[in-house]
Order: C-alpha cells, then structure tokens, then sequence
C-alpha cells in the first residue's frame, strides 16, 4: 500500500534546528557524551514518554483542532498523547552538530509517530485506485476533505513533536552543561504533506512524499547520514521542479543489505571521532554512513533546486 500513495504514511515527517551558545569540544569527551545519550534516552524516548497521560501534555494548537472520525479522536488522547515528544525508530534521530564557522546546531528528524500511522490506515481503506495504481480521493468530496484536514492536523502535531523533542534536549544540554539555546534560530522543514499551491495559472495541489518544499528563498534541511555533513538549504524556486528538492541523500542499500554488507568494523571506522551509543552498536548496522547516498553528490544532483547554506558536520548521534 505505501507504494501505492503520494503522501506516506508518517504524515508531517520532517527536520527541525536550532542554534546553541557554545563549544562543540565538550562533546568530544566520552564522559559528557555518555551523559547527553543516557540523559536524551530519558527526555526524548523511542516509544512512548513518561509524561505523555498528563492532561496538558499535548499543547493547546492541537487540542483545539478536530479530526474527522471519532476513532481518530480517540486515538490522539491515547496515541497522541503518550507518543508526543517522543523521537521514534529507524532513520528518526537528534544529531549534535558544528557548522564550518564551530558553531554548535542541534538537529532532530521526526515525525506524527503512531497518529500519521492511524490517519493514513483509517483514510486509505476508502480510498479509490488510479488508472496509475495511485491511492487517490477527490478533493471536493467528503472523504477527500476530511483526510486533508486530518492529515493537515498530523502536520502540525509532527512540528509540535518536533518542538518539544528540541525544548527537551535543549533544557537538559543547559543543566548538564550550561550550554543555552538560540531559540529564535529554530526552524522546521517538512518533507511529507500535501498542500495546494499555485504553480503556473494553476492552483492545484502538491504531494511531496520525501521531498521538502524548495520556493524561492525557502529555509530546509537535508541530512546526510549520522556519520556524513547535513545541509540547511535555501530554495531556489525551480518550476520545472514544482518548488522541491530531496529531503536527504537516500539509502543506497536496503536494510537488509546493510545489515548483511556492513560490518560493525566498517560502522565504527565510518563513525570515526562521532559518538554514539555504543551498546546499541549492532541494532545500528542498517543505518551505517555506507547504506547512504553520497550526500555531496545529491547536493551537485539538486544544484538548479536549491542554493547550499550551511554545511553541519555530526558530533553525536543518538537514535532511539
């Protein structure tokens, strides 16, 4: 099925950044690394978060929007709540970083967690089937409004995670360390959602499924791999290019490639001077810097789409 439509099922994945005050040297010592990632592992889990059955733990810009059907509603007091401010598996991650000027960036990619998951499995079983073999609803029908509105709402919940992943391991990189955060450097790019646009003398709408949204002088983020440089990027504007680029440099090997390809000896020299968490050393094989593209080679690919900013090289990783 996830073949089969033109908006995945993680609806609003996507990167977020911010600036901090500060050395990135301090990262470098074991002993402060092993703090962030057993301090991150408590404030910004894979699955579920202890604080997520407060009543006010969802904030008010979501509570006040309505989904479609009660199950859905249902699920966002459940799901939704216990899952907000949580990173998710996989390719999801918060990176520590440094921009060639040593400036230190935090950066986290994630998304609608188990709601995008619910929205998309409620939506797609009414849906119709193209000529194509694409997933579709009219736009002007009740179904077709209803899951852009739900979909629209699992957006803005993929960018308050976001939000509240960053302001969790903001508060705790300042306890730990006295580092603060530039909080008016935060910005958010998503790289899947539906929106209408005008483009030419239409208005229509776009479906970018691991593509950002690249207009003239847009702000994104493209990340490399935990091992490889990410990007802050500036839209170029390109019609040809409905307003898009890629979203990151891609997997050159599926996971089961990777896993049965790389090594734990090739992971670790590829992740020379970068900290992880070493005790999740083997789970971490499919998402090794050699299952990804070539980053420079993606960007030299995308050069009429987009204009590079900054070039942020990884200091830690931490996957959940």
């Amino acid at each position: 099925v996830y073949k089969r439509q033109a908006v995945g099922t993680d609806i609003g994945c996507g990167m977020a950044a911010m600036r901090f005050d500060g050395s990135y040297e301090i990262f470098k010592n074991n002993d402060n690394a092993s703090k962030v990632l057993k301090g991150l592992a408590t404030v910004a889990p894979a699955n579920k978060h202890p604080l997520g059955g407060q009543r006010d733990w969802l904030p008010d810009e979501i509570l006040r929007r309505r989904l479609s059907h009660q199950g859905l509603a249902k699920a966002s007091t459940r799901d939704g709540k216990v899952q907000f401010g949580t990173l998710g598996r996989g390719n999801h991650f918060l990176e520590i970083q440094v921009d060639d000027e040593d400036a230190l960036w935090l950066m986290v990619h994630s998304g609608s967690r188990a709601m995008g998951q619910s929205i998309a499995k409620h939506h797609l079983a009414g849906a119709k089937k193209s000529d194509s073999g694409l997933l579709f609803f009219e736009e002007d029908s009740n179904e077709g409004r209803a899951y852009l509105n739900d979909a629209d709402w699992a957006v803005e919940y993929a960018r308050a995670n976001r939000r509240r992943i960053m302001e969790s391991a903001a508060m705790l990189i300042e306890e730990l360390f006295g580092l603060g955060a530039d909080r008016s450097t935060l910005f958010d790019s998503v790289h899947n959602f539906v929106e209408k646009e005008k483009h030419g003398e239409a208005e229509i709408l776009i479906h970018r499924k691991c593509a950002n949204s690249a207009k003239e002088g847009e702000l994104s983020i493209i990340p490399g791999s935990m091992g490889t440089p990410s990007y802050h990027v500036i839209g170029r504007g390109s019609a040809e290019g409905l307003d898009s680029c890629s979203h990151g440099a891609g997997r050159a090997m599926s996971r089961s490639e990777a896993r049965a390809r790389i090594s734990e000896r090739q992971r670790n020299r590829e992740m020379s001077g970068i900290r992880f968490d070493a005790n999740r050393s083997r789970y971490l094989l499919d998402e090794a810097p050699g299952a990804y593209k070539d980053i420079e080679a993606v960007m030299r690919a995308q050069k009429e789409l987009i204009r590079r900013g900054r070039r942020l090289r990884p200091v830690l990783n931490y996957k959940g």
